[in-house]
């Protein structure tokens, strides 16, 4: 079969494998759809934490099962997506229910071999049937998911203000899921194109271009109180630590970003406003059941935020133009 691996930083090729055989407990996914997130392009460009080449990409994931092994309940022909955080079980993470940051966390496309490939294989446990939903929707369950579990993890009030920094997929979905919530959501990004998407599609209650007058113009939005949910969803360490300065007294401030790297804080800011300061590390079982759920109702929008599509063969090429902010992606999708 044909997979596309990253042999190094800006390097992706073409290669033929085996394809995988029954094995029991395991089930074998023709895949279908591949969304292409922030962690393939951070890998792609060499600035991924958690990673190392040679490595097959690829864990916004759906298609359709192929086979099953023995002890498998599960059928061929039946469409899925793919929870792409194998966990241990064991450790005291997993222990407590968060299996998203388990001690041991293997994740598809970034520590094992992902799913740019044309067959997958993967523990049963992983692999999840659904019934009337399009490819492309279950391809960007998983993106949706990083939102939904950084929301959940929040536990907003009814009707608190939320701020989310960087209006990419991962804002996109915590924009969303705020809203289902029941937040007034305000989106904060140096683009104009897409904080007019995340208001005109999205429901955004305000837009903020980022920059000098940011802080200010959110100072006077809130009538001095400033956010008591501050997202960060950029990926950049300055955008990260002047988070800090927007998040109002009493309020919490969510990491979603990972970088590599320190980011730093003034403790003074930081302990006047008693402020809470959380990460939110990829999703568990119960974020992906609650974004199909809210795929199912209509209260989340997926289908618009894909705005590019292309084959797998063809990713060598497409990759590193889909890179370009210049192309206006928002989210790709690979057909298989």
């Amino acid at each position: 079969m044909k997979s596309v691996v990253c042999s190094e930083p800006g390097s992706l090729l073409v290669q033929d494998v085996a394809r995988p055989v029954d094995k029991p407990g395991q089930v074998i996914v023709k895949i279908k759809r591949i969304g292409i997130c922030g962690t393939d392009i951070h890998a792609f460009g060499g600035n991924q934490p958690f990673f190392q080449y040679p490595r097959v990409l690829g864990h916004e994931l759906s298609g359709e099962i192929e086979s099953v092994g023995a002890g498998v309940e599960l059928s061929p022909g039946q469409d899925v997506y793919i929870v792409p955080y194998m966990s241990c079980g064991d450790c005291v993470a997993c222990r407590r229910g968060k299996t998203n940051c388990c001690t041991d966390i293997q994740v598809l496309g970034v520590h094992v071999d992902g799913g740019m490939c044309e067959y997958l294989q993967v523990p049963q446990e992983y692999v999840i049937t659904t019934v009337g939903m399009d490819l492309d929707q279950l391809a960007v369950v998983e993106c949706l998911a990083i939102g939904a579990h950084a929301v959940r993890r929040a536990k907003l009030a009814l009707g608190s203000t939320v701020l989310v920094v960087g209006a990419g997929p991962i804002g996109m979905g915590i924009l969303q899921f705020a809203k289902v919530a029941g937040a007034t959501v305000y989106v904060m990004d140096m683009n104009a194109e897409r904080l007019a998407f995340c208001r005109d599609e999205l429901g955004a209650d305000q837009v903020i271009q980022a920059g000098p007058d940011a802080r200010e113009q959110i100072e006077a939005l809130t009538g001095g109180d400033f956010i008591d949910t501050v997202f960060d969803a950029t990926g950049n360490p300055k955008a990260m630590e002047a988070g800090f300065q927007l998040v109002a007294h009493g309020g919490s401030y969510v990491l979603v970003s990972v970088v590599k790297g320190d980011i730093s804080f003034a403790d003074p800011e930081f302990h006047k406003r008693e402020m809470t300061l959380m990460g939110s590390r990829n999703a568990t079982r119960a974020d992906f059941e609650h974004v199909v759920s809210c795929l199912e109702n209509g209260s989340v929008k997926v289908n618009a935020m894909i705005t590019h599509k292309g084959k797998l063969l063809d990713l060598p090429e497409l990759l590193p133009s889909w890179c370009e902010a210049a192309n206006g992606v928002i989210k790709a999708v690979v057909e298989v």
